[in-house]
C-alpha cells in the first residue's frame, strides 16, 4: 500500500463565513486532488487568496485519507 495520503481541494459560496453550508453545490470550484498535504495547501491558498476580498467565497483541504481509511 502506498504512503499517499489524498487530499482534496475545493471552495465555493457560503451562507456563512462561519461555515461551511455552501450555497449552490453545482457551483463549487474543484482545485483538484493532492497527494500530500503541502501540495493541496499550496492549491487551497492560491485559490483564497484570489477571492479574499469575496467573505462569501471559502475554500478548503478535505483529508480524504481519513475518511476512506479512518483507523490510520
Amino acid at each position: 500500500m502506498s504512503d499517499t495520503k489524498l487530499h482534496l481541494v475545493f471552495g465555493g459560496r457560503v451562507d456563512n463565513p462561519q461555515t461551511l453550508n455552501f450555497t449552490n453545490l453545482e457551483d463549487l470550484d474543484i482545485i483538484g486532488m493532492f497527494p500530500d498535504y503541502a501540495s493541496a495547501e499550496e492549491a487551497w491558498r492560491g485559490a483564497a487568496q484570489r477571492t479574499v476580498d469575496d467573505a462569501e467565497m471559502k475554500y478548503v483541504v478535505v483529508h480524504l485519507h481519513k475518511l476512506l481509511h479512518p483507523e490510520s
